[in-house]
Parts: structure tokens; C-alpha cells; sequence
């Protein structure tokens, strides 16, 4: 199938469109080549108003751009697109001067490759007229109909990689993704670092997937203070590259473990910064089970509502649990992730289940008919428990 002609439609188009007839500005955030800008050109022709389309790193639109006010008020009843809104931070006290004047919702839609503790500018200045929203890398519910889940488990879920005609191309695609992020794109968001460095960090924390985080072991690996590596970190989670999955602990008499693990989000960038060039060879690869439960937290983080956070519980005497999901301080699910065709109810995940006295628990494996382990358990695809069990409870 040639990409070039194919068009997934993503699921939270309908989401935007309600949120852009309601607020002044709307931020459309995610990292880069996910799609930002193929989904703002889709929204032009959905929503009600004309709109016009700015991509910031063009020269000719940068320079539309020179008086920004003078321009942005002859099209004060339009809808203006900003592409990579970062490139001018100093246009968002424009934008709230000209919402303030005539505050009406859709007069903006801003594109950004950092995440709004990022563009903290934006976060400030437009505060009370901003929405954000972030458009992730495919999600399997997305594509199932007509894509096999290994193929995305395998490829990742940035379109071009994942739409690749075949894995050479998409090992290609990831290896120029990876380099260009490091030598121009993270530079571009404010990280000044050696790319060499940086491109050493990634690989050790693509080997060490799904390992809980400690920066000093890091920090004397790369020739860094731990500081340092840990503004690294929250660096590469704010350029939706890294995945802190941080552990859920309640004033229980326990010892509990209190540092966050680490996971690179795509499954496509794990597996090429680990050197893992087919499914066949990631097969045999010590990986396989940390790729196989990164890739089942990024699908399930991806489409849980905004008020349910992602945490995991682990205690000193093996009680554990992968996932734990979480309104406000109630744990609403544990879920267990294995790859295999026969699960067991392990005793430290039944032990997770009584600690924090959870009704719908599940065991996710890759391919299964749904059915029940125990009164409080059930087994099911990840297919399933995306499309199904999930959006049932929350």
C-alpha cells in the first residue's frame, strides 16, 4: 500500500473540532513528523471558518510575519494556522493582545513540537485562552482494521515509518529521524547539547527500557552530574521522545519503590536504537518482553481520558503491578502485560490487586479471546482491552 495515497483519520479529530468552536486558540502538540501539519490541513476543510495556513520555518512566511499584528488583524475573522509556533515565541503576546480585543473562538490554531511546560510562554501569556491537545503517533485502535499489530509493535507508530513500504525503507526513515532530531530539532527546542553525547544517552536508555530510573548510574556513564542527566530526561519527555512512568504509592505500610522507569515511547525508535532490524530478530531478542510492555503503555496512555494518569506499584517484597490506573488518588485498574499465549495469575500482581482493592484488573497478552482468570480478573488482547474493557470502566 503507498503511503503517499493513504490517509488514516484520526480518532480525535471530532475532539478538535469541538475544542476549536469553543476556545480562542487551540495547540495542537506532538513531536515531530507525527502528523501535526497533515491534521491541521484536514481540519480546513472541517471546520466553519476560512482559514489560513502559516508554516514557521519558510523564509516567505516568516516574513508575512515581520509586523505580525498588522498582518494577523487584516484576517481577524478567519481562522490562522501557526506551523511550529516555537520558531516565534514573541508572536504569543501578539496573539493574546489581538483575542482580547476581538475574543471569538477558532481565531487560532497552533502547531508545536513541545509539550506546554515547554512553550511556557504560550502557557502564561494565553492563559484562559489556550486548549491544548496532543496528537500522538498512531495508536493501534487507530489502524487495526487494516494494519497487523506486530507490523505497528515492530515499526512504531510515526506514519511514515509505520506506512513504510517495507522494513528496509522504515529502518532507513528511523535511522534519518533519529539524526535529525539530535543534530537540528533538539537544538531548535532549547537543548544545547553535543549530539554525540546525546545520541550515546539514547542508546543506553533504549538498552535500559522499562528499567527504573536512576541518574547517577547515567550520570557517570555519559561524564555528567546527575543533575545534569536528569534535565536531560525531562528534556527528551518534554520532546515526547521518553516516557517517565512514575510509581503510584499510597500512605500504606509498605516499602515501596519511589523512582519513576523509563520507557522510549515509540517502539519503532527502541527497536532501531537498539540495532533490532526485523519482528523475526526481535523474536530472539532480550528485549522482547521490555519492548512488548512499552509498546502496550504507550497504546494504552495514549487513549485513557486526560483525567486518568498512568503510574505502576511495585513494593520490596515483589508485589507488582505494570500499570496502574488512577483518578485523582483512587486506582480504578491494575494491569499486567505479558507476552505469551498462556498467562498466570502471578502472586505479586494478585498481591497488587488487594493492596489497592481494584474491581477491573486485566492481563493483556497479543492475542487472546477475552475471558475471565478470576472474579476480578480478566484476560484479553491488547485489541481488546483498547477498544473494549478500557472505555467501559473509565
Amino acid at each position: 500500500m503507498d503511503k503517499f495515497v493513504v490517509y488514516i483519520e484520526r480518532s480525535l479529530i471530532t475532539e478538535l473540532i469541538e475544542r476549536i468552536n469553543h476556545f480562542p486558540v487551540t495547540c495542537i502538540i506532538g513531536p515531530r513528523q507525527v502528523g501535526k501539519t497533515t491534521l491541521a490541513k484536514r481540519l480546513m476543510n472541517q471546520i466553519e471558518k476560512e482559514c489560513i495556513y502559516l508554516d514557521l520555518e519558510l523564509p516567505e512566511d516568516q516574513n508575512k510575519l515581520l509586523e505580525p499584528q498588522l498582518y494577523l488583524e487584516q484576517h481577524s475573522e478567519k481562522c490562522v494556522i501557526l506551523d511550529e509556533i516555537q520558531r516565534i515565541p514573541q508572536l504569543f503576546p501578539v496573539i493574546r493582545g489581538l483575542i482580547d480585543r476581538h475574543r471569538v473562538p477558532g481565531r487560532f490554531i497552533i502547531l508545536g513540537s513541545a509539550s506546554p511546560e515547554f512553550l511556557k510562554q504560550s502557557s502564561e501569556t494565553l492563559a484562559g485562552r489556550i486548549v491544548y491537545k496532543e496528537l500522538t503517533t498512531f495508536n493501534f485502535s487507530e489502524i487495526a482494521k487494516d494494519y497487523d499489530m506486530t507490523q505497528h509493535w515492530f515499526r512504531g507508530g510515526f506514519p511514515d515509518a509505520m506506512l513504510s513500504q517495507n522494513d528496509d525503507i522504515c529502518r532507513v526513515w528511523l535511522r534519518n529521524f533519529i539524526q535529525t532530531y539530535l543534530e537540528r530539532d533538539l537544538p531548535l527546542l532549547g537543548l544545547t547539547v553535543n549530539p554525540v553525547l546525546m545520541r550515546r544517552l539514547w542508546s543506553m536508555l533504549a538498552h535500559f527500557h522499562g528499567g527504573i530510573w536512576n541518574a547517577t548510574n547515567f550520570a557517570k556513564a555519559i561524564g555528567v552530574s546527575s543533575p545534569t542527566i536528569n534535565r536531560y530526561v525531562e528534556f527528551l519527555e518534554a520532546a515526547f521522545i521518553l516516557n517517565r512512568l512514575q510509581p503510584f504509592f499510597l500512605n500504606l505500610k509498605k516499602r515501596l519503590v519511589k523512582s519513576p522507569k523509563v520507557y522510549i515511547r515509540d517502539s519503532g525508535l527502541l527497536h532501531s536504537l537498539t540495532g533490532i532490524t526485523n519482528f523475526e530478530t526481535l523474536q530472539g531478542n532480550i528485549l522482547l518482553g521490555a519492548s512488548w510492555e512499552g509498546y502496550v503503555i504507550e497504546q494504552i496512555k495514549q487513549i485513557v481520558p486526560e483525567e486518568i494518569n498512568l503510574y505502576y506499584y511495585r513494593t520490596h517484597n515483589g508485589t507488582e503491578s505494570d500499570v496502574v490506573l488512577v483518578r485523582g488518588n483512587k486506582a480504578l485498574s491494575c494491569i499486567e502485560i505479558k507476552y505469551t499465549s498462556t498467562p498466570k495469575l502471578s502472586k505479586g500482581f494478585q498481591l497488587s490487586i488487594d493492596d489497592l482493592k481494584t474491581e477491573n484488573n486485566f492481563i493483556v497478552i497479543p492475542q487472546s479471546e477475552t475471558y475471565r482468570f478470576s472474579q476480578k480478573v480478566i484476560v484479553c488482547s491488547l485489541f481488546e482491552l483498547l477498544t473494549k474493557h478500557i472505555k467501559a470502566f473509565v
